[in-house]
């Protein structure tokens, strides 16, 4: 679901905190889990001024996109879950615009208290540095990183009146006719744009792209068959695989998602190393106290830890962070990566900063 699209969650600033989502104490398959008594000791070496302030009231998180969309119901389904281990609800506020940079400036600029954070993402921390031109922050530089929540993998599916079957099939039929297929992304400049200029240096398949304006009227043509595929977020493109109106040839990750087990990836298919994907991710404003953001880190780790956060995540197409991406270096490590392979797709697609 693009961030793009409103859904049922509503919209503006709304206090929450479910029951249903409380954190169980219990290890993490990869690294020890962090307890109450672990959370309230990184408390704890707080100065004592702090201990008393932090957290005191209600965290604000700002989504820097409309209520409904991947970035804003992937945060809200972790930051329920935090809100029950740090005894305290979080407050989030929508505040869409510049394809997420006036959200994100918002957070940049606020008092580092660790009473505002930003729920990030591709547009807001990764698209708009190498789109804009006159960005109000640096996305490395005015951000205190506290860790990667979840990613979701961007796929490629066919139009129903396509007969390939495969990647290797489709790369085959494209490269028999060099510009004949028509592949379309939800607009200029998104992870599935993106992803087709990426694909197309590695593969030379030579595929069109078809530029949208959201993922809407995309889904909609894709099914009349108005173009010949299209690449999507998962979580977009995941119902009309199962239910068998358009079917997804690969999954642009490293491995194959539990959501669909029967679809190979495109290293499988022959094109190493090819991943792309959207996530979501939790900071702070530069010189957030290092206490307060290893308290917030351990708290997202006990969420991504639950079964039911799991389970929400996986339902949305996403896929919880591992361990080491919920670090702050594990973080920053991530978003260095995907600014590089960023700026390399804008200047294979000859897309310069405006």
């Amino acid at each position: 679901m693009p961030d793009s699209q409103k859904g049922g969650w509503g919209s503006g600033r709304e206090y929450f905190s479910l029951p249903e989502l409380a954190c169980p104490e219990k290890q993490h398959p990869e690294e020890p889990m962090p307890t109450r008594r672990t959370l309230l000791g990184a408390l704890a070496v707080l100065p004592q001024a702090a201990q008393a302030a932090w957290p005191e009231r209600p965290i604000r998180v700002i989504v820097p996109f409309a209520a409904g969309g991947n970035t804003d119901v992937m945060a809200r389904t972790v930051l329920a879950a935090m809100g029950e281990t740090l005894g305290r609800s979080f407050v989030v506020e929508n505040r869409a615009g510049g394809a997420g940079s006036l959200g994100a400036d918002l957070a940049a600029r606020a008092a580092p208290d660790g009473y505002t954070l930003l729920a990030g993402s591709g547009g807001s921390l990764t698209a708009n540095p190498v789109l804009q031109a006159n960005l109000s922050y640096d996305p490395l530089r005015d951000f205190a990183p506290i860790g990667l929540l979840a990613r979701v993998p961007n796929v490629l599916i066919l139009a129903p009146r396509m007969t390939q079957k495969s990647w290797p099939e489709l790369l085959a039929a494209a490269k028999a006719a060099p510009g004949s297929l028509n592949i379309a992304s939800p607009a200029i400049g998104t992870t599935g744009h993106f992803a087709l200029e990426l694909l197309n240096h590695a593969t030379g398949a030579g595929l069109v792209h078809v530029p949208y304006r959201g993922g809407g009227s995309l889904v909609a043509d894709l099914l009349a068959g108005n173009f010949d595929g299209a690449i999507l977020e998962l979580s977009t493109a995941l119902p009309l695989h199962q239910e068998g109106k358009a079917r997804i040839l690969a999954v642009a990750a490293e491995a194959r998602v539990p959501q669909m087990p029967e679809v190979p990836t495109f290293i499988e298919g022959g094109v190493p190393g090819f991943t792309s994907t959207s996530f979501t991710a939790l900071l702070g404003p530069a010189r957030l106290p290092a206490e307060i953001v290893a308290a917030l880190r351990e708290a997202a780790v006990q969420a991504l830890a639950t079964s039911a956060v799991a389970q929400r995540l996986v339902s949305l197409g996403a896929t919880p962070a591992t361990p080491a991406e919920t670090t702050p270096a594990g973080l920053t490590a991530y978003l260095v990566a995907e600014l590089a392979r960023y700026r390399q797709a804008a200047l294979l697609a000859g897309l310069r900063p405006q």
